[in-house]
């Protein structure tokens, strides 16, 4: 990622550290992020998106915060001005957030990278329903029932695997904290460490199922890293630990729909995340 984008991306975090996020917001936020992250033309990216009504007024702020990075920067003063631009987009921030949630922001970024105009494995990054176009009303509408059914508990006559996803995904949490706790010590059996793993994979491709990318790649996350762990290509040290107990918090807050912030953890996870991708797991792991 080059510096422009790291520069926006912070900012965009630091924002959000300092906003009451619910989970569906915190998701829009790691879209946003994403969204920057993999822009090909920023400047043209961000004029785009002022032509979206949700995102107008962020994305002039977003703009101003641009230009501001193509002209000559005082380097002893980057510091202040970071932490003025990152007061100023929390306002727009919050308003657009109060406007889009996960599903309205994918419809508003086909606005922005109508197919026709994308590359196939660009209409993959974006499309979060994951599903073809021609189905996306009436699947995600099924989705939000289902996440309203899983959240609320309420409807006893459905998928009785639904009704347990909220247990099915968090009965193994406590008992994997304990173990990351003692794994720097060695004492962990490698069989268990690949039984979490295992399980952690399977509630991921359960998360996926039910449209929670989040706790998806959460698990994923925490997954691979016991592999790597159990391989011997990842060191279970103290930072290696926190990372993946952050993943596990990150789990527990959205499944539980706690409405706390929890965006340094998921910042501190995905980070994590992206730091193991290109470690090799050995094929006995």
């Amino acid at each position: 990622m080059n510096l422009n984008k790291q520069y926006i991306v912070q900012c965009i975090s630091n924002a959000a550290n300092s906003l009451r996020l619910s989970t569906q917001k915190i998701e829009v936020v790691a879209l946003l992020r994403e969204f920057i992250s993999n822009s090909e033309n920023l400047e043209s990216d961000i004029k785009k998106m002022k032509t979206i009504t949700q995102f107008s007024t962020f994305a002039i702020r977003l703009y101003e915060i641009y230009n501001f990075l193509l002209g000559p920067v005082e380097m002893n003063k980057l510091s202040e001005k970071f932490k003025e631009h990152s007061q100023y987009l929390i306002k727009d921030l919050n308003h657009t957030l109060d406007m889009v949630n996960p599903i309205t922001f994918k419809e508003a970024m086909d606005k922005i990278y109508p197919e026709s105009e994308m590359e196939q494995d660009e209409i993959i990054k974006i499309d979060l329903s994951r599903r073809k176009v021609e189905n996306i009303s009436f699947e995600d509408t099924e989705r939000e029932k289902l996440k309203e059914k899983i959240i609320m508990d309420e409807e006893k006559d459905e998928d009785p695997f639904f009704q347990n996803y909220e247990s099915n995904i968090l009965n193994p949490i406590k008992p994997l904290d304990s173990i990351l706790k003692n794994l720097s010590e060695g004492g962990v059996d490698e069989k268990e460490i690949i039984g979490f793993a295992d399980k952690l994979q399977r509630n991921a491709e359960i998360s996926d199922m039910a449209g929670f990318e989040i706790v998806a790649n959460m698990h994923k996350i925490v997954a691979r890293a016991l592999r790597l762990i159990k391989c011997g290509e990842l060191k279970p040290d103290k930072h290696v630990i926190e990372s993946m107990r952050s993943c596990l918090i990150v789990i527990v807050a959205v499944v539980r729909g706690k409405e706390v912030d929890i965006t340094n953890y998921l910042n501190r996870a995905e980070e994590f995340g992206d730091s193991i991708e290109t470690l090799k797991i050995k094929e006995d792991a």
